[in-house]
């Protein structure tokens, strides 16, 4: 209803008492200051000023308006040193997301010197598949995401680049009990007669299915799940094995073992994916990503 400049000009004619003192302070011809005050009246519904014999002064309507513009200035000028500081890198929010054995430590140990380094700014940080990251970093959701390219590839999306982090190896899990838990590597066709615990199977390529299919066997049996909690809860029952990367080694209970396997195509890449214009503080966020592998690994 009413634009930001005639309330600016509706403060600094409150302040000065007079048209012609406005005028000079925002750089305007006196009669533009007239014409646009006589607009805002008219968007207002009524005088907004009383005319004095030397200068002016607020009327009821123009108090009431005047509190009201005060706060929408205060507002603005908020705004602006907030971007300022985001747009430096010093501060802000920062949205960031992460499948989730990025989370286990890759991610936290890179948050944690971020915290150091730019005390100022906020992350928010959300898990989720690569799918979905890639989808909300090109709708402008996040600011930064940490993908990869397992089980089903990396996706592309508009607007977002990748670059990489790691090389990530896959290993498996097997109970302690496990007739292969002391084997320093495993063949891959010694588990053909094992249930496979997976996320996804059968409706899109996998690099399961792609390393089974070389091995020359299909799984026996699929048991679809998704959380790497419950996977290792059944692996460590017997129910089935797992590929889990190295990523996740930290997390895996100690009634499992994990094992390498001889395969050498079984590791995904790990990857920083960020908007084509990206933040400071995301870039920031990336090299320390970068050093996060480098001390892990």
């Amino acid at each position: 209803m009413f634009e930001v400049d005639a309330l600016r000009l509706l403060v600094a004619v409150a302040e000065t008492g007079s048209f012609t003192k406005a005028a000079v302070r925002l750089n305007y011809t006196q009669s533009a200051v007239s014409r646009r005050i006589a607009t805002l009246e008219q968007q207002a519904g009524g005088p907004l000023f009383e005319r004095l014999p030397r200068g002016v002064r607020l009327n009821p309507a123009g108090r009431t308006l005047h509190r009201h513009a005060l706060e929408v200035m205060d507002r603005l000028s908020r705004a602006a040193r907030e971007l300022a500081v985001l747009n430096a890198g010093h501060g802000g929010l920062l949205h960031i997301g992460a499948f989730a054995t990025a989370n286990i430590s890759l991610v936290p140990t890179a948050l944690r010197a971020l915290q150091h380094t730019r005390p100022e700014v906020e992350v928010i940080a959300v898990e989720g598949w690569t799918d979905t990251l890639m989808e909300r970093l090109a709708d402008g959701a996040l600011d930064l995401a940490v993908v990869s390219d397992y089980p089903s590839g990396l996706p592309s999306a508009d607007g977002v680049t990748t670059t990489v982090l790691c090389e990530d190896e896959l290993f498996v899990a097997l109970p302690r009990t496990h007739r292969l838990a002391g084997a320093r590597t495993v063949d891959l066709r010694e588990l053909r007669d094992e249930a496979w615990l997976h996320s996804a199977y059968g409706d899109r390529p996998t690099m399961l299915a792609d390393a089974c299919a070389r091995a020359g066997f299909t799984p026996r049996k699929i048991i679809r799940i998704a959380e790497w909690t419950a996977k290792f809860g059944y692996a460590a029952a017997g129910l089935g094995v797992a590929l889990v990367p190295s990523l996740a080694a930290r997390a895996v209970p100690g009634e499992l073992v994990l094992c390498r396997l001889t395969d050498p195509e079984l590791r995904r890449t790990v990857q920083v994916a960020l908007p084509t214009t990206p933040l400071p503080a995301a870039l920031t966020l990336r090299d320390l990503l970068h050093d996060a592998v480098d001390r892990t690994g």
